[in-house]
C-alpha cells in the first residue's frame, strides 16, 4: 500500500514538473514573440530606416543610436546581437547614417556590429554567431596613459554583397571586403580583399581566390598578394 502511494506521489510530482516546464516554455515563447523589433513595433520606429520583413530577435544585446541605422528589407538579426551607432547613447551623430545593413542579410546569435563613423554591410551578407565588426580601435601613443583612456581612431568598414563571415571572426577598422568573400571562422580581418576569395587566419590572408579561366587557385607563397593589405 505504501509503495503504491509512493508511486502515485512520484507520478504526480513528475506531472507537476512537466506542467511547470511547459508553462515556462510557453511564457518564454510569448515574451520572445512580443519582444521582437520589427518595422511595425514601437521600437522599430526609432530607426533611421527599418525595412519590411526585418526582425530583430529578443532579447537584444546593446542597442542604441537607432536613428543613425538603416536596415534593408528582409534582414533577420538573431537574439543577443549588439547593434550600436556612436560611442554612447544619446549622442548627435550628424545627418548621415553610421550603420547600414543591406537587404536579405542574416546576423547570427551574439554577434556585435559596433559603428562610430561608417560600417556598411551589403545585401545578402550572412554573419555566423559571435562575430565582431567595428570601425573603431584604440590608439597607443601615450605610454604612461591607460590604453582604454587614449583617443580612439575610426576607419570605415565595407563588407560587400554576398559575403559570409564565419563564427567568431573579427572584422577590424579599415577593412574592405569585395563581393562574395568568405571569411573563415575565428579569423582577424583587416585590409582590402578582392571579390570572390576565401580569407582566413590571424591576421587573415587570402587562402584561395577565383580566376575566371583557372578557377579556384591558391596564391603563390612568395606572392605579396597572398597576404591581405594589412600593412
Amino acid at each position: 500500500m505504501f509503495r503504491t502511494a509512493d508511486r502515485r506521489h512520484g507520478r504526480l510530482a513528475l506531472e507537476a514538473r512537466r506542467l511547470r516546464a511547459a508553462v515556462a516554455r510557453g511564457a518564454w515563447s510569448w515574451v520572445e514573440r512580443h519582444g521582437r523589433i520589427t518595422s511595425e513595433t514601437p521600437g522599430g520606429r526609432r530607426f533611421g530606416y527599418l525595412g519590411d520583413g526585418v526582425c530583430i530577435g529578443f532579447p537584444v544585446g546593446s542597442l542604441y543610436g537607432e536613428p543613425w541605422m538603416e536596415i534593408g528589407d528582409g534582414t533577420l538579426i538573431g537574439r543577443q546581437v549588439t547593434l550600436t551607432a556612436g560611442l554612447l547613447p544619446g549622442l548627435d551623430l550628424g545627418p548621415d547614417p553610421v550603420l547600414r545593413i543591406g537587404r536579405g542579410c542574416l546576423i547570427g546569435w551574439g554577434s556585435h556590429v559596433v559603428a562610430h563613423q561608417s560600417v556598411t554591410i551589403g545585401d545578402h551578407v550572412f554573419v555566423a554567431p559571435y562575430a565582431y565588426i567595428t570601425d573603431q580601435n584604440h590608439t597607443y601613443t601615450e605610454l604612461d596613459r591607460p590604453i582604454g583612456c587614449q583617443p580612439p581612431r575610426n576607419q570605415p568598414v565595407v563588407i560587400g554583397a554576398g559575403c559570409w563571415i564565419g563564427a567568431g571572426a573579427v572584422v577590424l577598422p579599415g577593412t574592405r571586403l569585395g563581393r562574395n568573400v568568405a571569411v573563415a571562422g575565428g579569423s582577424v580581418v583587416r585590409g582590402e580583399f578582392p571579390d570572390h576569395c576565401l580569407v582566413g587566419g590571424v591576421p587573415a590572408r587570402i587562402l584561395r581566390c577565383h580566376d575566371p579561366e583557372a578557377g579556384w587557385t591558391r596564391p603563390a607563397a612568395e606572392d605579396p598578394g597572398a597576404r591581405s593589405a594589412t600593412r
